[in-house]
């Protein structure tokens, strides 16, 4: 018994020890991850000159309510930049250009991966793998054709120029076929018995099936479509159409001396703002579209 004891007890510290670790490597890479955002957090409550002579506080400071107003309503003093834009303004922006792009991708794959999968049709698969092939072709491969076909169509600054081109998603496709696959083929024949059509099955019982992973790719594809950089800054010239993450950049300048320090990071911590809420008011849906299987 003595023996079978002291080996329990030798696991049981062996388990310790590996939770230990692995919790010390988790809170290590919190960290890693969350100093940036903390300094940049802390830079925003500071006033220009502390951040310009280049110290690097790491506590909170008094100008925060007023960097982070002047942020908001005018996009900074204008000292370097006398057309700044308003962080409001690059919010909204960047938040519409996001759903659009989240709606469109999840519409527009949703029908392709239902017809793929429900309807027989003469070179169906053919079909499919085009679309499939198209994972190695992003925006930035096709970025000059492309923008052809927007200056042809007179869709430059634009929200149509801005989002259209970056509505198809052959994952989001993908994704949706291989969920469409799985439902079982009783329901199909149920529906044709009760006299469902093509688009009554989507509606009542494709799509009501589909919601945890619309979700999840919701989230997803919400956040691709915010960070968006270079199609946005080809596209727009017109700085009412400016995104927050063009517009952090081009609040940026040459010279550490004409940066308005706390007025960009103000702007910074308003941009995260948004997918963040996303993500934690989504994540319980986020999370069951990733892992739930059961139809």
């Amino acid at each position: 018994m003595g023996g079978k004891d002291a080996h329990a007890a030798a696991a049981g510290r062996r388990r310790l020890r590996g939770l230990i670790l692995a919790y010390a490597a988790l809170g290590l890479g919190v960290l890693v991850f969350a100093f940036p955002i903390w300094m940049t957090l802390v830079g925003s409550t500071h006033d220009v000159g502390t951040l310009g002579r280049g110290d690097v506080p790491l506590w909170f400071g008094p100008h925060g309510p007023e960097n982070y107003a002047l942020a908001w309503s005018t996009g900074g003093l204008g000292t370097r930049n006398t057309f700044a834009v308003p962080a409001s303004a690059m919010l909204i922006n960047s938040a519409l250009m996001a759903l659009l792009i989240a709606a469109g991708k999840i519409a527009i794959s949703l029908l392709s991966a239902y017809a793929v999968v429900f309807f027989a049709f003469p070179g169906r698969m053919l079909a499919f793998w085009l679309i499939f092939i198209t994972l190695m072709l992003p925006v930035e491969v096709r970025i000059i054709p492309t923008f052809e076909v927007m200056v042809d169509l007179a869709l430059t600054n634009s929200m149509a120029g801005l989002t259209v081109p970056l509505m198809a998603s052959a994952t989001a496709t993908l994704l949706f076929r291989q969920f469409f696959l799985t439902i079982p083929d009783e329901y199909v024949e149920a529906a044709k018995m009760d006299g469902a059509g093509p688009l009554r099955f989507f509606r009542d019982v494709a799509l009501p099936l589909s919601v945890t992973n619309i979700a999840a790719l919701f989230v997803i594809l919400f956040i691709y479509g915010w960070n968006q950089y270079l199609w946005p800054l080809l596209m727009v010239n017109d700085r009412s159409l400016e995104t927050i993450v063009v517009g952090l950049t081009k609040m940026i300048g040459t010279g550490d001396a004409q940066n308005e320090w706390n007025t960009i990071m103000a702007t910074a911590m308003l941009a995260l703002l948004p997918p963040v809420l996303v993500v934690v008011l989504m994540q319980r849906w986020f999370i069951r579209g990733l892992t739930e299987t059961e139809k």
